[in-house]
């Protein structure tokens, strides 16, 4: 074993951060033995140094990251702080000075992978982050190396435990939004502020790294359809369960049928009971992948937290560190299809769409007659009416999403729908 220690500098020391910083220290042998050399913790940057961080001796701790990863003693930096900035210039300075890089940082990576890949390509370093997308569940290495050989077409998966938590006990105890969100944050599952879970941000994120090492495509945030789940109720959930399902909010990924084209997608969706994700529960994470050779696979497991974070961190720290002792890089960005991201509209999926309607006859005449002109076939139809209002719930057959767009458009405009209460994605059939 190499004595001189592989130095490590951390940026970032929060819940994450701290646990990453634990578990080098209480696991330093360990560490050091399945690496094949010490690793040190060289530095520990913040913004507030007053703070006290158990394990953290106060001579590694500063507020300058820059200098931090400029010091060219630096093997790995390990980055947590999250963000577009200062990140992408920490990495790419980290970079130019002779480190590689562990990142947990999915926004960067969905916003603006490729500069950082290009980087660490063009100084010969590791850029490494399978903490940004499923917590401690190994999902990135897998895509990029367990399954290189191999044609990925699907990647389906619930990859924000927030949202999870929400909607399973919505599903399981009734609640409404609202209340199932306030008991998500009391017990710390939902920020302060959940935006970036209900409104799919994080999950969009996640998608278009998942996409891009999928399917050897460069695919943007930008590129990725999102709606939030803050518009699900307890009536879908009620129609979900008459269908035989419940509803997750999915990340979808998907190689076209033809194989020309990509999309990528987050929204909540009805998935049948008998799908593997319809029993993750609480705040569990897990991903369906579809290859054609390996076939269906599921990975599961927590997806967020300190330390199943930090154990993924530590995993891509002990890999990289491996790398640098065999003087080697690990695979980095894989964009040869060049393949274009399509829109939603191209998207190809069953709908289900609760209307309110006038109670009275020949309405479900006109409403069949609009998915007919619109190409959108009708799968089953419930109605229920009283007091001269009634309640239509449709599910159509396969259909393109610009088609069941124009069909709600129209239906919008007839003087016997009331309204459009409810449009929702039926998957996993």
């Amino acid at each position: 074993m190499r004595t001189r220690p592989l130095k490590v500098a951390l940026l970032g020391c929060g819940v994450v951060g701290s646990e990453v910083a634990r578990i080098m220290t209480t696991h330093a042998d360990d560490l050091a033995a399945r690496i094949g050399a010490p690793v040190e913790l060289a530095g520990v940057a913040v913004r507030r140094p007053g703070k006290v961080r158990a394990g953290v001796p106060d001579e590694l701790v500063t507020t300058d990251a820059t200098a931090l990863v400029k010091r060219g003693d630096i093997d790995v930096v390990i980055e947590v702080i999250g963000g577009i900035e200062p990140a992408r210039a920490l990495i790419t300075t980290a970079f130019e000075h002779g480190a590689s890089v562990v990142s947990a940082n999915k926004a960067l990576l969905a916003e603006d992978g490729a500069t950082l890949y290009a980087a660490a390509e063009q100084h010969g370093r590791d850029l490494y982050f399978e903490a940004a997308v499923a917590g401690a569940i190994p999902l990135i290495r897998p895509l990029r190396e367990s399954l290189a050989g191999d044609k990925v077409n699907r990647v389906l998966g619930i990859v924000n435990g927030t949202t999870n938590f929400i909607l399973d006990k919505m599903d399981t105890s009734g609640a409404g939004y609202s209340e199932a969100l306030d008991e998500a944050t009391a017990l710390g599952y939902a920020e302060a502020d959940p935006t970036a879970d209900v409104e799919g941000f994080d999950a969009a994120a996640k998608a278009a790294i998942l996409a891009g090492i999928a399917f050897h495509t460069r695919v943007r945030l930008d590129d990725v359809y999102r709606e939030g789940m803050t518009e699900v109720t307890a009536a879908d959930f009620a129609s979900a369960k008459r269908m035989g399902c419940t509803i997750k909010l999915l990340a979808i990924c998907e190689r076209a049928a033809d194989g020309q084209s990509v999309t990528a997608r987050v929204h909540p969706a009805m998935i049948p009971l008998s799908h593997p994700l319809a029993s993750v529960r609480e705040a569990y994470n897990a991903v369906f992948v579809e290859a054609e050779a390996a076939g269906r696979l599921m990975f599961y497991g927590p997806g967020a937290g300190g330390s199943p974070t930090a154990s993924a961190v530590l995993g891509d720290l002990v890999a990289v560190c491996r790398n640098k002792l065999a003087e080697a890089t690990g695979p980095g960005e894989s964009v040869y299809t060049q393949l274009p991201v399509s829109p939603m509209g191209d998207v190809v999926t069953r709908y289900h769409i609760s209307l309110d309607v006038a109670d009275k006859p020949g309405v479900l005449a006109q409403v069949a007659t609009v998915f007919a002109e619109h190409g959108v076939s009708i799968d089953t139809v419930r109605q229920q009416g009283k007091d001269g209002e009634a309640s239509l719930v449709v599910v159509t057959h396969r259909a393109p999403d610009a088609a069941l767009s124009g069909t709600v458009e129209a239906l919008r405009k007839l003087d016997t729908v009331r309204g459009v209460a409810s449009i929702m994605r039926v998957e996993g059939e």
